[in-house]
């Protein structure tokens, strides 16, 4: 077994004798079995999540195991993912300075649309028959 596994077994059967000698005074021998059988599991999987938060707090990576071999064959391949970004210092200066050159070729280029007023040019009359019309209708 590898040692974290045993580890976390080790830390399982502590708290299966310490539920089942709990137990084994106030119930029959099955139940305090099934209660050590429960305490064995709580404390296994305890022991699991106290080690992975451990592990997390102080920033240790995740080696390759000595005994599961995975050294230098080939299978740690993409056990490490490595995210950077390359340094993007000159296109960001190119991106906030004004290029000189793109302004000498295309004089004028942009020309805002200018909509034609929206004036009516009718008489006020008209307009209030037409009103009056739609209104009966």
């Amino acid at each position: 077994m590898s040692r974290k596994l045993l580890l976390n077994v080790v830390a399982g059967l502590t708290g299966f004798v310490l539920t089942f000698l709990a137990n084994n005074g106030q119930n029959l021998l099955g139940t305090s079995l099934i209660r050590g059988m429960y305490g064995f599991i709580i404390w296994f999987v305890l022991a699991f999540i106290l080690r992975w938060v451990l592990g997390f707090i102080t920033g240790a990576e995740a080696s390759p195991d000595p005994e599961s071999g995975l050294f230098d064959n080939g299978e740690s391949l993409g056990v490490k993912l490595d995210i950077s970004t390359p340094e993007e210092d000159q296109e960001l200066k190119d991106l906030l300075t004004p290029k000189r050159e793109a302004a000498s070729e295309e004089p004028g280029g942009f020309t805002p649309l200018q909509p034609p007023k929206l004036v009516s040019m009718k008489d006020p009359e008209e307009l209030a028959k037409a009103v009056r019309h739609l209104k009966e209708e």
